[in-house]
């Protein structure tokens, strides 16, 4: 019996999409992966479907460095509801307590936020991607159970306010924040909406969500899938192809090691090479981008001790 063919071309590269409301990241992975007829391609760092903005999709060999994105800042445009708790901490969740928060001022929001930039600990929400014995909490949570969550320390860069709107003000004579994060990986913004909310004495949760910038890529770069499907139209998907980033750009902030060929072939063999450019480029355990002198990407290695590279992660 033979192999059944494999759906799909190859195709390698970063997609820098711009989500749109209302579907989930895997729902935006698989509707670009069949416009491009991709056979390979995974998104890093989920975004739920309330939220909108940049979602990287790594196809084909760059994949093997999406951890470089999941591993990198984020920033973010939010809008918190303050008044309302939800089983979610967002919109899309039923709500579970309301409060007068009619006094709230944008002089008590801004204090309020000092307390959290900086290193700060946030409690992962149960609707979050995270795993307990294998299962992502949100699917634990839909099923009306709840695990106990350990603290994890986040990174908040800049917290700023950038609109108040006082509950005189709001149609619903619900206080609203727009605000603007620049955090490390792991955070929930869900969860600052939240904290703040209880530390205002009122709750709060996250009416709008929207992702401007993961590591290097900014939503200025972003495509939708609304223009990804009217410029493909009736043609082939190699058509979109100009949008692809390159397979490496996920580790762009990566120092980069131009090999000889015949150095490159070794590095190919799975043997750790010597370049006189390794001692300038870092330190024991760092890691590096390799090209060949014609340009070509080989994959990430890693500086021993010797100060050789090995090869790491390699692109085929």
């Amino acid at each position: 019996m033979g192999r059944r063919p494999k759906w799909g071309r190859q195709v390698d590269g970063v997609l820098l999409l711009n989500k749109p409301a209302g579907i989930s990241a895997n729902d935006a992975l698989q509707k670009a992966k069949r416009l491009f007829f991709a056979n390979r391609a995974g998104h890093t760092g989920a975004l739920d479907p309330l939220a909108t903005g940049v979602l990287p999709v790594c196809f084909g060999e760059a994949t093997k460095f999406s951890q470089y994105l999941l591993d990198a800042d984020k920033r973010y445009r939010s809008t918190f509801c303050f008044g309302m708790t939800t089983e979610t901490g967002d919109a899309d969740g039923n709500v579970i307590a309301t409060t007068d928060a009619s006094g709230i001022t944008e002089s008590q929001v801004r204090k309020a936020m000092e307390a959290f930039r900086g290193t700060i600990s946030q409690v992962p929400s149960m609707y979050s991607a995270l795993k307990h014995n294998g299962q992502p909490l949100y699917k634990l949570a839909r099923q009306g159970i709840e695990v106990e969550r350990e603290a994890r320390e986040v990174n908040i860069y800049s917290y700023e306010l950038l609109n108040f709107i006082s509950s005189a003000d709001s149609p619903d004579k619900l206080p609203r924040a727009e605000v603007e994060v620049h955090c490390s990986k792991g955070t929930y913004v869900r969860s600052l909406a939240e904290d703040l909310g209880k530390a205002l004495g009122v709750g709060a949760f996250v009416e709008k969500l929207h992702r401007s910038a993961a590591g290097p890529y900014h939503e200025d770069d972003a495509v939708t899938l609304d223009e990804l499907t009217a410029e493909r139209g009736e043609d082939r998907a190699e058509v979109l192809d100009h949008h692809l980033l390159p397979a490496d750009s996920p580790a762009s902030a990566l120092p980069k090691l131009i090999l000889a060929d015949d150095t490159g072939y070794y590095l190919r063999q799975g043997q750790p090479v010597m370049d006189l450019q390794v001692y300038r480029l870092g330190d024991e355990g760092d890691m590096v981008r390799l090209f060949l002198e014609s340009g070509e990407f080989l994959g990430v290695g890693e500086i021993t001790d010797d100060g050789r590279v090995a090869p790491r992660r390699l692109v085929k």
